[in-house]
């Protein structure tokens, strides 16, 4: 079966299943999208490695990448092969540069290493024509609420960043990592990128 390239286009609260997230992948060079629903901690996995944020301690994620590189398993590519009553199933295309391995995974942690090896990610065209669905121009918000803060919610917090020196705010943006705020952290990062860039 021929595989069809999928990117990650977006990243967003589900509108159908409280607590979850929606993680869309788009097909490259096409306009449908394939949605699937994910947990919390693996949305923020994802998003951590997309925003190159640097927790304080490795994710599990991340610890899973470091233990294969050090005896030198790559993850050539994350392949979803099969969808069976609405659950997607992955698998990791892992290579130790003599033999390559085919490893079973949940969708979710798939693509979490798939953005930590940088390996591309494949579908084919019986997923993308039963679940996928065609967009008409990019309606998602990548990255939108990954972690909210209550202190977040308030306009008056996002202000207070635009009043604090560049100093204080890498403090601020330190202590949002030590305390895996990740998404407190973005918003900082943002405000230090707006100011660098004006």
């Amino acid at each position: 079966m021929k595989k069809i390239k999928l990117d990650i286009v977006g990243l967003s609260y589900s509108q159908t299943q409280s607590g979850a997230y929606a993680l869309v992948l788009g097909e490259v060079n096409g306009r449908r999208r394939l949605p699937i629903i994910i947990g919390g901690f693996e949305a923020q996995a994802i998003a951590i490695e997309i925003e190159k944020m640097t927790p304080s301690r490795p994710l599990t994620h991340d610890l899973f990448k470091s233990f294969a590189e050090a005896y030198s398993v790559t993850v050539q590519e994350v392949i979803i092969y099969n969808l069976v009553d609405g659950i997607f199933y992955a698998k990791l295309m892992c290579s130790d540069g003599k033999k390559v391995s085919e490893i079973d995974a949940r969708t979710s942690d798939a693509i979490a290493l798939a953005v930590r090896f940088d390996c591309p990610i494949y579908t084919y065209e019986f997923i993308l024509a039963t679940a996928g669905i065609v967009i008409e121009g990019n309606e998602f918000v990548f990255l939108e609420n990954i972690e909210p803060q209550a202190e977040e919610k308030t306009p008056t917090a996002a202000l207070s960043y635009s009043s604090l020196g560049d100093d204080d705010l890498k403090a601020k943006l330190k202590e949002a990592l030590a305390d895996e705020a990740y998404e407190r952290a973005a918003k900082i990062r943002d405000e230090l990128s707006k100011r660098r860039s004006s």
